[in-house]
């Protein structure tokens, strides 16, 4: 009977630890996949709502390319205010979605943030901002958006 159990023990490590530790991993890879675009979705939902504020102003005109001609203080102020929210929401979207090496699915999230931050930087009154809207920012947002600037800046005048 001993001999049956120690087999038996030999037959548990040898098959159902292996399957258990991979097992194991796989669920640990689809929690961090479900974790990754849990926060994938907060940060497109806080872009909506960032749009929605871009909405109630449209006498700042925040989506066209040219800047108000006169502006008053007041709409300087809320223009300001409202691309301090933007600058926060793509520097989050860079910390947590940006990397060195990303997985496709990864680099295709990241893609769509980069194209919001290409369409805003094309805007004379954003890229014109940026300087003081960066002041505190981490460095290696700060030096990706003004490449990025940098890049779309020049498309414009081509």
């Amino acid at each position: 009977m001993r001999d049956v159990w120690e087999y038996a023990s030999f037959v548990v490590t040898a098959l159902a630890l292996p399957f258990a530790i991979i097992f194991f991993a796989l669920e640990q890879r689809k929690e961090r996949n479900n974790e990754e675009e849990a926060a994938y979705q907060s940060l497109s939902d806080a872009y909506n709502d960032f749009l929605k504020t871009v909405l109630a102003n449209p006498d700042l005109r925040l989506r066209t390319n040219e800047p108000l001609d006169n502006p008053t203080r007041e709409q300087n102020e809320r223009t300001m205010i409202i691309f301090d929210m933007l600058i926060s929401l793509f520097e989050r979207a860079y910390l947590v979605a940006w990397g060195d090496r990303m997985s496709e699915v990864e680099a295709r999230r990241w893609n769509s943030w980069d194209d919001y931050m290409r369409e805003w930087c094309q805007r004379e009154s954003f890229f014109n901002a940026l300087p003081l809207l960066l002041r505190r920012e981490d460095p290696g947002f700060q030096k990706y958006i003004l490449r990025v600037a940098q890049e779309e800046r020049g498309a414009l005048v081509q």
